[in-house]
């Protein structure tokens, strides 16, 4: 049975423990609404993009947009998982989703090049048999994004120019609200003919359609790589809201054991001091009635 004071050093490190996992309870729902944040800001780049790419692709002919079919002998992935722990079975679902929904498109693994971000996830897609994995850090903050997008950019331009991989996905987890999120699968490259030409075929909301000066090609180009940034930090985004989002799960669970602990330690405390102040009151009256 524990002593007084090893009880007093129990509780006293169980309310430490405690005030942690509180406070990176309060860190996840911060961090979640900035991501949440940055996912929205997108909305009116994205829309942006969109028009530019109306109109560019409203000033060529329909046959422009028909694009040869390339084969789905090797495709390139990006898997965007966690590089920190405490996130509940976040990564362990990323990669089961990823190698699920890769072994659906009929891929076999050999011919898959894998881009992995967070190191966490690496071990489970490693495990599976996956080779050809590169790894990327996560971003720690909301300004980490655009570098790390820039330099997937090149790395996507290495695999197109130089690997020939012309089928590029993408998979993380689509943040939802609360402490809720789901893995998604988006078809980055190639563009998809289906978008395009429903953007060719959408109406513009003035009688008369903006002018540009570039090169068709060359403005064609430039929006499609904006469209390939806004994808990227996006799926950046969304992923490290539901890291936090998975986060939070987890400390609240952490949070309800560690206070129904606490209360099985102060009860057994109260007991342990009850027992004792009863014992010394037998002492006294015993040594009372020695003494009579």
């Amino acid at each position: 049975m524990q002593t007084i004071e090893s009880l007093k050093r129990t509780i006293k490190s169980t309310e430490d423990l405690l005030s942690v996992v509180k406070t990176m309870k309060a860190l996840a729902a911060v961090s979640i609404r900035q991501y949440q944040k940055a996912v929205e800001s997108l909305a009116d780049y994205n829309a942006t993009v969109e028009m530019g790419l109306q109109v560019v692709l409203k000033k060529k002919q329909e046959d422009t947009l028909l694009v040869r079919s390339v084969p789905r002998t090797h495709i390139g992935a990006i898997i965007f998982g966690s590089d920190q722990g405490l996130c509940g079975q976040l990564n362990a679902q990323m990669a089961s989703y990823a190698l699920d929904e890769m072994e659906a498109l009929g891929v076999p693994m050999e011919n898959r090049t894998v881009l992995i971000v967070g190191e966490r996830v690496r071990d489970y897609i490693e495990e599976a048999g996956q080779s050809h994995c590169e790894c990327l850090p996560n971003p720690g903050s909301i300004a980490g994004i655009t570098p790390m997008v820039q330099e997937i950019v090149m790395i996507l331009e290495d695999w197109h120019f130089n690997q020939q991989i012309n089928h590029i996905y993408l998979f993380y987890n689509q943040y939802i609200s609360g402490s809720n999120y789901k893995p998604t699968m988006l078809h980055l490259l190639p563009v998809d003919q289906d978008w395009l030409k429903n953007l060719q075929d959408r109406k513009w909301e003035s009688k008369t359609l903006p002018m540009f000066t570039m090169e068709w090609e060359a403005l064609f180009l430039s929006l499609i790589r904006e469209y390939l940034f806004v994808s990227l930090y996006r799926a950046f985004a969304e992923s490290l809201a539901s890291e936090n989002a998975s986060r939070l799960a987890a400390m609240q669970n952490a949070e309800k054991n560690i206070s129904e602990r606490l209360e099985e330690i102060y009860l057994q405390f109260h007991r342990q001091r009850q027992m004792n102040i009863t014992e010394e009151l037998l002492d006294i009256v015993a040594g009372y009635q020695v003494l009579l």
